[in-house]
């Protein structure tokens, strides 16, 4: 059994602890702690937990505490994982890792100078469609990845603190886009380093200083696009899909707003439906298990296995760093309207230097294969470029 001190009590805290102490019914949050008595007294209670503190250090230098995870406000992350590191705790932080790339590598720095265990907890990477899509393409089901999208889109966060731009260090990239890129670097391979981002982001409909809606492309070494669409301001729930391209195959996935569960419920009655729905009457769309689909259960599970076991999670500080870098240029980048330089002070993947995306095709010693098809009537039609002279041709079969 791990023994884990929970810092915070808000929204995410509450889907954490119903992960951690359901998925593998051994572990448990033996503290709780929140800077709101009130809150953090009703939390406690409500999830069964026996120590409740507004003292964020005695949560963490509490000696049973093995693991500290982090569900607190952006602002706090940096101060929270420092303390951990120091007291010799493992720590489990919540996305994004830092406000920024600075923030990230010296939390980064900290713990792995004290040698203790860290995880960053982004969850959408872990969801079940995620990690088989994933394993899917290592096998090599779709060829090589040329193209990873990802959206997140939604009515807004749920604190008040996400929406003051200090606190959370930015809008919805800072929020949204930190899910997007992991999940595309999970596909195309996250050995291969992000190079450049080009990012168009606005505020169009809410009154804060920060952005509410982002489109960006991140440029990896291999040639791979990765792409977020992310939203504060779109109307209808929360939006959850991805789309991988590659030179032998395709993945659709939707995780969330439109899965196959439709529910109609007359005017009148009421009841949770899901995260960030917007109405509880008329056809709405339930999730049938919110911990599992969107990755919670998965997640500590590799957490807590990594832990016992000596081992590094998938998903570590590190990668918290790399996605908080990628957003650092995606920021440069709306500002100056051009493709930015992502900039690593700290990288440990792959120096392929491989930017030619091209993935020719041999069709035999002469021809380059560009595509074969079948007509109606069942004839086949192959479509060659001859290797020497450039020349395309038809050849029907």
């Amino acid at each position: 059994m791990r023994k884990i001190a929970m810092l915070g009590s808000g929204f995410i805290s509450e889907f954490y602890c119903s992960a951690i102490q359901g998925q593998r019914s051994k572990d448990k949050v033996i503290v709780a702690a929140s800077r709101s008595e009130q809150n953090v007294k009703k939390f406690a209670e409500e999830n069964n937990i026996e120590q409740w503190t507004t003292d964020l250090d005695e949560a963490i230098n509490h000696p049973e505490v093995e693991i500290v995870c982090v569900g607190l406000p952006n602002y706090l992350h940096h101060e929270v994982v420092l303390k951990a590191a120091k007291a010799g705790k493992g720590v489990i932080c919540t996305k994004p890792l830092g406000r920024n790339a600075e923030e990230a590598l010296e939390m980064l720095r900290a713990v792995e100078k004290a040698g203790v265990f860290h995880g960053y907890m982004e969850d959408l990477v872990y969801t079940p469609k995620t990690l088989r899509t994933i394993e899917s393409i290592q096998q090599g089901a779709i060829g090589k990845v040329l193209w990873a999208r990802s959206r997140e889109t939604h009515p807004g966060p749920h604190s008040e603190w996400f929406w003051d731009q200090e606190q959370a260090g930015g809008g919805a990239i800072l929020d949204l886009a930190c899910h997007c890129i992991e999940i595309a670097r999970s596909f195309i391979g996250k050995e291969h380093k992000p190079i450049e981002v080009m990012c168009w982001a606005d505020t169009q409909v809410k009154p804060i200083e920060a952005e509410d809606h982002a489109i960006g492309l991140v440029k990896y070494s291999n040639g791979a696009i990765g792409q977020f669409e992310v939203s504060w301001a779109f109307r209808g729930g929360l939006d959850l899909r991805d789309e991988v391209m590659g030179t032998h195959g395709t993945v659709w996935l939707n995780h969330f707003l439109r899965t196959g569960f439709d529910m109609f419920t007359a005017p009148g009655q009421s009841g949770y439906v899901a995260e960030k729905a917007e109405s509880n009457s008329g056809w709405i769309f339930p999730v049938a298990d919110e911990n599992q689909d969107l990755g919670y259960n998965h997640m500590f599970t590799d957490m807590f296995e990594a832990y016992e076991t000596g081992n590094a999670p998938q998903e570590t500080f590190y990668d918290g760093y790399i996605v908080n870098a990628i957003m650092d240029a995606a920021y440069v980048s709306v500002k100056s309207k051009k493709w930015e330089p992502v900039v690593l002070h700290d990288w440990r993947g792959a120096e392929d230097g491989d930017s030619d995306t091209a993935v020719l095709e041999d069709y035999d010693d002469t021809y380059f294969l560009i595509k074969q098809e079948i007509l109606p009537g069942g004839k086949k039609k192959i479509i060659l470029k001859d290797k020497a002279s450039g020349k395309i041709k038809e050849v029907h079969e």
